[in-house]
């Protein structure tokens, strides 16, 4: 498993001015948890994006501040979906000694024969499920193989991913990870139905504004 790398050091600028940081390729963040007071940092936001695209929810991402390197997991990603880049990063640190508790994403892969050949519609239920494990045994995510779901109405559910015997999952056993449904009938549309016009509920409410 590639190690995840990032140099930080301490930031002064707080507040409305961290803007001008990041009009310098600067991207913001903060570590705080395990034996480490809040600190606010400042990283190159080109070398931060390459790791953060990287990273998963429970990928560990050594944090190098001060001469330390501090283990740590992503908790918060604040972007900007316009510009396509990061504003800001919240780091957990965390003891490699001691469990804890996070999110592990779900990646679905191959082709469920119950779609391919009964037309039937892949539901999703789950995205992540929470897991208790030291952090240097959390699986980066769970591939879950939907060949498995050969008729209409199969499922997997969380009891049936396989994990390590050094991963405990906290997440209902019982809850759904993915389900093939039936394809939906087309509703029939009568010739009355055809030619009625919609019942418009805002437009009567604004002219009953108007009234008033």
């Amino acid at each position: 498993m590639e190690q995840l790398v990032i140099n930080a050091t301490k930031r002064e600028t707080i507040g409305k001015k961290v803007k001008a940081l990041r009009r310098e390729s600067k991207l913001p963040g903060v570590i705080y948890g395990h034996k480490v007071d809040s600190v606010p940092v400042i990283m190159d936001q080109k070398e931060a994006t390459t790791v953060l695209n990287k990273a998963t929810s429970s990928s560990i991402v050594i944090v190098k501040l001060d001469g330390k390197d501090i283990a740590t997991l992503i908790r918060e990603r604040q972007r900007d979906y316009i510009r396509n880049s990061y504003l800001h990063v919240d780091f957990q640190a965390v003891s490699l000694t001691e469990t804890i508790r996070t999110e592990v994403n779900i990646e679905l892969t191959g082709v469920a024969p119950a779609v391919k050949d009964y037309s039937g519609i892949l539901v999703e239920g789950l995205t992540s499920i929470h897991v208790e494990a030291l952090p240097t045994d959390l699986p980066e995510k769970f591939i879950i193989d939907i060949s498995v779901l050969k008729e209409i109405g199969d499922t997997i559910l969380v009891k049936d991913i396989v994990v390590s015997d050094k991963v405990s999952i906290l997440s209902p056993l019982e809850d759904m990870v993915v389900l093939v449904t039936a394809p939906e009938a087309e509703e029939e549309i009568t010739p009355e139905a055809e030619g009625e016009e919609p019942e418009v509920i805002e437009k009567g409410k604004k002219e009953e504004e108007e009234e008033d």
